[in-house]
């Protein structure tokens, strides 16, 4: 028979939980290491982050992703992604906008070079600048001394001209283009030896020569149209010739600066006697020979009127050199 249930003594430093409680609070504010309390930390589900963690962990996406992307040859390389270029490229409709925005550059292109070609006459101008250094000397001495040239027929092969460098009777665009710059060059030498060089005023001496020689070419043309004469002189070559004089007045202006006036009148008056007899014997081929050819008589009207447009295009020249040129020497 079972006796009496027996009542454990409760010891006086093993309490109730009050009394534990207060005596590890009792120990731990006073500094001395306590044994870790024991929480309870939710378990997170899986696929959901931690409530504390201020970033998420991608590292084992990543490796997931890295993971994924490997080659199928199994070496653990990942495949290389297509460029946005590669599949621009490789896109059907943009090969078809490629090459239909090629074929549109080539014909606006081809337009372009026809319409140039039919104001802009390029292939025409590359035979007036086919010329070589002996043709400038021959030339140039042509231009001060013209006295002592007797041939002034221009050379034809197959019904089209020679080009210049074998024919120095051939007008050519090179030496007026070198004339013009270098007039205007010299031009402001001497304003800038007397002290009044200015770009305003430089500029205003070039386009003054150039407003006189588009007068000269469009009276000439008009003065051609009134008179009905069929001629092969295109425009080209009266701006060629009209530029010719700019070679005697680069002398006149140079001797000026070098000797004062009394070597510019000379020099220059030489120069205009001679630009006066060249495009006397330059012309009066182009004009009077196709006279000649139609069958007019030398004393007809229509045939003076003729040798005095060639006779007044000759002397404007030399007005002309020294109208553009006294102020410069002083």
């Amino acid at each position: 028979m079972a006796g009496p249930p027996r009542r454990l003594a409760r010891s006086p430093q093993v309490g109730g939980h009050e009394v534990r409680d207060l005596e590890l609070r009792g120990v731990h504010g006073a500094g001395m290491p306590g044994p870790a309390s024991k929480r309870r930390v939710p378990v997170s589900q899986p696929g959901m982050a931690d409530p504390h963690q201020l970033f998420d962990d991608t590292s084992s996406a990543q490796s997931r992703g890295y993971g994924a992307q490997r080659a199928p040859g199994g070496l653990g390389y990942p495949t290389a992604s297509a460029s946005p270029q590669s599949a621009f490229l490789g896109d059907p409709v943009s090969n078809m906008a490629m090459a239909y925005g090629s074929s549109l550059a080539a014909q606006g292109k081809e337009l372009v070079d026809k319409n140039i070609d039919r104001f802009i006459p390029v292939t025409k101008l590359k035979y007036y600048f086919a010329v070589d250094t002996m043709y400038v000397g021959k030339k140039l001495g042509l231009l001060f001394f013209p006295y002592l040239h007797q041939d002034w027929e221009v050379q034809y092969q197959q019904d089209t001209p020679v080009a210049p460098r074998f024919d120095v009777n051939a007008p050519d665009l090179y030496i007026p283009a070198m004339a013009f710059i270098t007039y205007v060059l010299v031009a402001g030498l001497a304003l800038g030896t007397q002290d009044r060089f200015s770009p305003d005023l430089l500029g205003l001496q070039a386009s003054s020569a150039l407003a006189w020689l588009t007068l000269e070419v469009l009276a000439i043309l008009l003065s051609l149209y009134l008179v009905t004469v069929n001629t092969d002189l295109t425009t080209i070559d009266l701006v060629a010739f009209l530029g010719y004089k700019y070679v005697g007045m680069i002398g006149g202006v140079l001797m000026g600066l070098l000797f004062g006036k009394i070597g510019y009148y000379l020099v220059l008056g030489w120069c205009c006697v001679s630009i006066f007899v060249f495009m006397i014997r330059t012309l009066r081929l182009k004009i009077l020979a196709e006279a000649a050819a139609e069958g007019i008589p030398v004393r007809g009207a229509r045939n003076q009127l003729r040798m005095y447009l060639t006779m007044a295009v000759a002397a404007a020249q030399p007005l002309l050199m020294y109208w553009l040129t006294f102020h410069l020497v002083r």
